[in-house]
């Protein structure tokens, strides 16, 4: 390696499982420079969380970062871990900070067979990585009172709408979110769709929420018709938008094989549901990618804390690594690409491949074992199942 990416460790049993993909596929192979930042939520509180944020700006510095797991704290996390405050989700806050897109897509597996049956090709995620409720501003209101929505311009002029003239206690929740930003989600989903060569769908609630879904459905049509409706005809694809409830129907009577470009909450939803139908939370593929070219890989899941005290209690978990190693491999190949270094590529590539050819081969987790289609396959603990990726690995070296 001649350029370093940014290396952001994380939480729970994704973090042990972080160190064990280290020591045993990447540190082996790779003469590894990384800048590394702990977002393990200890880090977190005792930085008052300005490790986040110095790792995202890291990721705008070095292009290139691979993301571990983390927690996004709640009550019980808070007293548990004895915070400061409620810190928000880093991934929020390094999404804001890098603007952009984050593309998902399971990672497909013989043997491992999609719940929804007549999905035969992969759907991608796209998921717009800025604003909405990982933005938002929150109180708990005490009382009787009226809330009100202000904005204030610049010339000293108020607007101001009624919210909720409330009669006890209740809850209120700010959104937002800029028109440059939206505009880069869909330009980065319109291109993303022209590279793959795939058909694009959007999806919101325009009918209900009138000023804030119908804007991103406005951005997206005016886009779609002053830049790429040509390109889009030229290579037989399609863009149409739909209703996030109709597209939900339509999603799981399709075959696959499209881009299914989400606002931030229902990306984060909508992943989740594509991921386990497809078989495992823990086989879906994430990067960020930013308009300034910068690329932030993670796995799609999150800590895995059962597993995680099992591991704490001496006890042997059979956790599936797969998604996390994929973010390294993606991290190293797009590292390797944008360095014109092509061995360093070229071993990213043979990793996704090795763990792909190891559950092919009937090695696997329990998870995977448990919605395989294999008659006897080997289920193996976290390491081993780490080690036998390492011996695929080996062979294809």
């Amino acid at each position: 390696m001649t350029t370093p990416l940014v290396e952001m460790d994380g939480d729970e049993m994704t973090r042990i499982l972080w160190q064990m993909i280290k020591d045993e596929l990447i540190t082996p192979y790779v003469d590894l420079k990384s800048e590394y930042y702990d977002l393990g939520l200890e880090n977190r509180n005792k930085t008052n969380d300005q490790v986040t944020v110095d790792s995202a700006n890291a990721t705008l510095k070095y292009g290139v970062a691979v993301k571990c797991a983390t927690i996004t704290p709640n009550a019980a996390r808070m007293k548990e871990y004895d915070l400061k405050e409620m810190w928000k989700s880093p991934n929020g806050t390094i999404r804001s900070i890098l603007d952009g897109t984050v593309f998902r897509a399971p990672i497909l597996v013989k043997g491992i067979v999609p719940y929804v049956k007549n999905w035969t090709k992969p759907i991608t995620i796209a998921r717009h990585a800025y604003g909405d409720v990982y933005k938002n501003t929150e109180i708990k209101i005490p009382g009787a009172g009226k809330a009100e929505l202000v904005y204030t311009a610049e010339d000293g002029t108020v607007t101001r709408e009624t919210i909720h003239e409330f009669k006890g206690p209740g809850i209120l929740q700010g959104i937002h979110n800029t028109e440059k930003s939206i505009e880069s989600f869909a330009n980065a989903c319109f291109k993303y769709a022209i590279d793959t060569k795939q058909d694009l769908w959007f999806s919101t609630k325009d009918t209900i929420s009138k000023k804030y879904d119908h804007t991103f459905k406005d951005i997206f049509q005016n886009l779609y018709d002053t830049t790429y409706k040509a390109e889009f005809e030229k290579l037989g694809i399609t863009y149409f938008y739909t209703l996030i409830d109709d597209a939900v129907a339509r999603v799981v009577r399709s075959e696959g094989g499209f881009i299914w470009a989400l606002k931030n909450y229902d990306g984060d939803v909508m992943s989740d549901m594509v991921a386990t139908a497809y078989g495992d939370l823990s086989m879906m593929t994430s990067v960020l990618v930013s308009p300034k070219g910068v690329y932030e890989y993670e796995a799609a899941h999150g800590t895995v804390q059962r597993h995680y005290y099992k591991h704490l209690a001496g006890e042997e978990t059979s956790t599936n690594s797969i998604a996390t190693i994929f973010a390294w491999a993606g991290a190293l190949k797009k590292r390797g690409e944008l360095d014109g270094n092509k061995e360093l590529a070229d071993f990213g590539a043979k990793l996704e491949h090795a763990c792909v050819k190891t559950v092919e081969d009937g090695k696997m987790t329990k998870s995977l074992s448990l919605i395989s289609t294999f008659e006897n396959p080997v289920i193996l603990n976290s390491l081993d199942f780490i080690k036998a990726i390492r011996e695929t690995l080996d062979t294809l070296l």
